[in-house]
């Protein structure tokens, strides 16, 4: 297997690549299985680390809750970036203290709010004044930081219209919030999901540094800016080793947003993609007429039993077989259930042996983020993704 980086250090040895493909090789699954390497994620954290220099990592829960991930990043010394209430007993439950997590969800139930704020909670996320006036009511005096919507995204996958607030909107909820006797510590925002380039992060760096200088002028004691995540995995394309990447990220920021007391960093599948592998198995291999350019190649896993991020085909994960070394040629990929929406690849077909067949297995490269958790209970009948931590 090979991880392909920009010209710099990869930062997983051969002995931890080797000994996750070691584990796959010796088992049999009965059913799409996620393996994951816990060596592998302490690897990336230190090499995010050592790049991010003074900015907190908190690793964003979402991308896979994992109890042994949460407990060996605790052991680490890293953060935590919790969307739910489910999260944060997770990360206590495993030993983070209160102090290293963050609400960072801006859509939150208010008995969650309160539930968190009993349990030593502080640091929440809000992008709207009612937001505001629920966490003043259930957790007074906390300390809140404001998203800031990112209009412009060279990201793989943009998330810019859902979540955040423009620069007029964020001025008046640091207001608000002063008003309601909380403690406005700073901005936040999200580059997009898979930025694969640090150079990437530079507009979305220069338009909202206008609106942290504008807040400094207001009279706003800023003390907090949260980068997000976007740190990248390797899906194909060519992306920097994650301590170059992080150095440089960390540079853009020191130069347009000097003197900030705190900075955190919310990585998620830049700390865990690429050390997980999913193990599937060919189900069918057809054509639908005698016309047809392409195969269809179907597997026993789909956009609703893990692979939702191949919506609209942003994410390009990396498929190798037994066969790899025999005549390739194009064809469609889809998942296993009777919906019409579950197929993986159509417009960029993917390249795969043309004698693979029913029952080969296909290993699915660097899916340790975002697949366990995107997983239907039990969509059509078929089981939901199994996860093997090693």
């Amino acid at each position: 297997m090979s991880i392909h980086y920009a010209p710099n250090a990869a930062p997983f040895s051969v002995d931890s690549a080797s000994r996750l493909d070691a584990y796959v090789a010796g088992q049999n699954f009965d059913k799409p299985t996620l393996v994951m390497d816990l060596d592998r994620v302490s690897d990336q954290y230190r090499a995010l680390q050592a790049g991010l220099g003074r900015a907190d990592i908190h690793y964003a829960v979402k991308a896979n809750p994992a109890r042994q991930i949460i407990a060996r990043l605790v052991d680490l010394g890293s953060h935590f970036d919790a969307a739910s209430r489910g999260e944060i007993a997770l990360c206590l439950e495993e030993g983070a203290a209160p102090s290293e997590i963050s609400f960072g969800n801006t859509i939150k139930r208010a008995s969650d709010i309160a539930w968190a704020w009993e349990r030593g909670i502080t640091l929440f996320s809000a992008d709207a004044e009612e937001e505001l006036e629920k966490i003043a009511e259930n957790a007074p005096g906390a300390s809140v930081y404001i998203r800031l919507i990112v209009e412009v995204s060279q990201a793989d996958w943009p998330l810019s219209r859902k979540f955040g607030c423009d620069r007029d909107m964020a001025l008046h909820l640091l207001d608000v919030a002063k008003a309601l006797g909380l403690n406005p510590v700073g901005f936040s925002f999200h580059v997009g999901s898979q930025t694969r380039r640090a150079e990437m992060w530079a507009p979305t760096l220069d338009a909202l540094s206008l609106i942290w200088r504008a807040a400094l002028d207001a009279g706003h004691d800023l003390s907090l800016l949260n980068i997000g995540g976007g740190f990248p995995a390797f899906y194909g394309e060519e992306i920097d080793a994650p301590t170059a990447y992080a150095a440089q990220v960390i540079a853009l920021v020191e130069a347009r947003f000097p003197n900030v007391a705190r900075i955190m960093a919310e990585p998620g599948r830049g700390l865990v993609a690429e050390a997980g592998v999913i193990v599937a198995e060919v189900m069918l291999v057809s054509r639908k007429s005698d016309r047809d350019m392409h195969r269809w190649v179907y597997l026993d896993i789909g956009r609703f039993s893990g692979l939702a991020e191949t919506e609209g085909e942003a994410i390009r994960y990396q498929f190798e077989t037994v066969r790899d070394a025999e005549t390739m040629g194009p064809c469609i990929l889809a998942g296993p259930s009777c919906d019409s929406a579950d197929v993986l690849y159509e417009k960029r077909p993917v390249s795969l042996p043309l004698s693979l067949k029913s029952g080969d297995r296909v290993l699915i490269r660097n899916t340790g983020a975002y697949t366990s958790t995107y997983s239907s209970v039990c969509f059509n009948g078929f089981p939901p993704l199994d996860v093997v931590v090693i």
